[in-house]
């Protein structure tokens, strides 16, 4: 490195070359974890059933990541979503087997909604606190928000439930702030990169939607 590269990087704010170093020194499990990621919520937008193989790739990895971080919850989260994958990619195949119909778009009452999110708060509440006082949890409340409320969502994709993506939307924005706060960048970019591919998915599922609807 030059002399006034070498004086550039020494005056950059510390939270600057922290993230670059972050970027340099990531580990290969946590880039592969994010590139099967990506092509698991891309093949979702496209209702490809092959999406639920690339989530057993991804959440495998995650699920140590996790660990190693101490973000527990999402780290048990991983084994749900591995479950997920699998009940999806059952959930989905229907469409593959002779004599019967793909699976559907479909919505969820307001009631249906309401009651979701407010179990999701409450048991967010009940399990935060509980690793507050007995584990070195980080942010143990929003560590908990992010977990209940995936496996909710999570479930709502399996099934696929339109408003999902509203749902992910809200949950990859407050993720984004816990892995930037673990200093987990590749894994808040791939976050980044989730709420931009959630526009696609909400746009694309409302046109089968409609379409469905125009079929009925």
């Amino acid at each position: 490195m030059t002399t006034w590269a070498c004086s550039l990087w020494e005056t950059a704010p510390e939270t600057i070359r922290e993230i670059v170093n972050q970027f340099l020194d990531s580990s290969i499990p946590e880039i592969f974890a994010v590139f099967f990621a990506i092509v698991y919520l891309v093949l979702a937008v496209r209702e490809d059933i092959r999406c639920w193989y690339a989530a057993l790739a991804s959440t495998s990895i995650f699920l140590i990541i996790f660990w190693d971080v101490t973000l527990y919850m999402e780290s048990g989260l991983q084994i749900y979503y591995l479950l997920m994958a699998v009940y999806g990619w059952y959930q989905w195949r229907g469409g593959d087997k002779a004599g019967t119909q793909a699976l559907s778009i479909s919505r969820w009452s307001i009631r249906t909604h309401l009651v979701s999110i407010g179990t999701v708060i409450v048991i967010s509440g009940i399990s935060g606190y509980l690793l507050s006082i007995n584990t070195n949890a980080s942010l143990p409340f929003l560590d908990s928000f992010t977990t209940w409320a995936s496996v909710l969502t999570t479930y709502m994709v399996t099934k696929k439930i339109y408003e999902n993506w509203a749902y992910w939307l809200v949950i990859d924005a407050v993720s984004i702030y816990l892995y930037l706060d673990r200093a987990l960048y590749f894994t808040a970019l791939l976050f980044v990169i989730y709420i931009i591919i959630i526009g696609f998915g909400w746009r694309s599922w409302s046109k089968k939607l409609a379409t469905q609807s125009t079929h009925a």
